[in-house]
C-alpha cells in the first residue's frame, strides 16, 4: 500500500507530464482556452474546433454556452454537441457571428 505522500506526488508527476506535453501545441491563450474547454466537455476529438471558436467568438458567449452544457442535468455523452447547440442559440439571440474584435 502507497502512502499517501507517495500518491500525490505520483499525481503531481503525471499533471507536470500532460502539461508539457499540451505545451508543444499551445502557444495563444486563445488555443489555452480551447483545449481547456475540450477537456471539461469530455470532447478532446474536436479540440481544434474550441480552438478556432476561442479565437473567432466572443468570450461571453462561450462562457454562457459552457455554463449551461456543464449544469445540463443529463447530459454526460454529448456535453460538446449540447454547447454548440447553446452557442448558435446565443449567437442567433444576439445577432452577433462576426469576429472577435
Amino acid at each position: 500500500m502507497d502512502s499517501i505522500q507517495d500518491l500525490i506526488s505520483q499525481k503531481r508527476e503525471e499533471l507536470k507530464e500532460g502539461l508539457l506535453k499540451r505545451k508543444k501545441h499551445i502557444t495563444t491563450e486563445h488555443q489555452d482556452y480551447g483545449y481547456r474547454l475540450a477537456l471539461k466537455l469530455c470532447d478532446m476529438g474536436h479540440k481544434s474546433l474550441y480552438m478556432k471558436l476561442a479565437k473567432e467568438k466572443p468570450r461571453v458567449l462561450l462562457e454562457q454556452a459552457f455554463s449551461f452544457a456543464i449544469d445540463y442535468p443529463n447530459a454526460t455523452p454529448n456535453k460538446g454537441r449540447l454547447f454548440m447547440w447553446k452557442l448558435k442559440q446565443l449567437e442567433q439571440a444576439n445577432g452577433n457571428t462576426s469576429k472577435q474584435s
